[in-house]
């Protein structure tokens, strides 16, 4: 048995190097010089530069588009939380009729392609002069997150027990009131879960952001990175680096939150 575990551990630890290795190869790269880019060997940097790390912040539109998305993804965050706690408490508490189906409903939602709405949004957001604004990508990420945030908070709802809710009821507390100062800091775990995974898939969003932006005043990082290739040759060195600054704010974030990552991925399942 013991045999059998370590091989697993040494199976694990072996994938984790192979799916490490892009980044790690990223993070070489952006410490070399020209010279060195295209040679290999050598793997590591034998002379380590800071050259497209200051290319990158100095002359290229990734800072901005790293505000953008911050903003962009925080506000998504907030709204798909704002609207989606009410929803998941109504469907874990109250006596809706269809609470299965609605949910199920809500799951399933997810499973249409984003290339199939992205049309008509793209038509709804120039219509209401939204187009080329924060506003618009925050609509239609929250779209996207909203029900992977419900589906979520459901199940950490209903794991709070329901004699505290009856006594709040009893000390005169209404169901917002009770969702606010009871079952909100009970579930708080579930809430910064649900909020990591919905900023996580608004920073990472490519179509909507792409079709719905024109200027660099509202494109998101993975559409800057995207337009990042030069005209005449590619800065591989400059690209490995805007890709390193830009994977460090979700990288930070998974490390500080993900304790609450795995909790919301094991408890927030859809059980009656």
């Amino acid at each position: 048995m013991r045999a059998g575990r370590a091989g697993r551990d040494a199976a694990v630890l072996t994938a984790l190097l192979l799916y490490a290795a892009p980044l790690f190869w990223q993070v070489l790269t952006s410490f070399k010089t020209e010279a060195e880019l295209l040679r290999v060997p050598p793997f590591l940097p034998s002379h380590p530069t800071l050259e497209h790390y200051r290319v990158v912040l100095e002359q290229s539109p990734l800072p901005r588009a790293l505000g953008n998305s911050l903003g962009i993804a925080g506000l998504t965050t907030l709204l798909a939380l704002t609207l989606g706690a009410p929803a998941a408490y109504a469907l874990a508490r109250l006596p809706v009729p269809g609470r299965r189906l609605w949910l199920l409903g809500i799951v399933a939602s997810t499973a249409f392609p984003a290339i199939t709405t992205v049309s008509p949004l793209y038509l709804l957001l120039r219509a209401a002069g939204l187009r080329d604004t924060w506003m618009a990508l925050v609509l239609a990420h929250t779209s996207l997150a909203l029900p992977l945030t419900i589906w979520l908070l459901a199940g950490f709802f209903r794991e709070v027990p329901a004699g505290l809710e009856e006594a709040a009821a009893v000390d005169g507390a209404g169901r917002l009131a009770t969702l606010r100062w009871v079952v909100a800091p009970l579930a708080a775990p579930g809430l910064a879960s649900a909020g990591l995974l919905a900023f996580l898939a608004s920073w990472n969003e490519f179509l909507f952001a792409y079709t719905f932006t024109a200027t660099e005043r509202s494109r998101t990082v993975p559409v800057a990175l995207a337009l990042f290739a030069g005209v005449f040759e590619v800065p591989w060195g400059d690209i490995a680096a805007a890709a390193v600054l830009a994977g460090l704010p979700p990288i930070l974030i998974v490390v500080g939150l993900q304790r609450y990552l795995v909790q919301g991925l094991v408890a927030g399942a859809v059980k009656d």
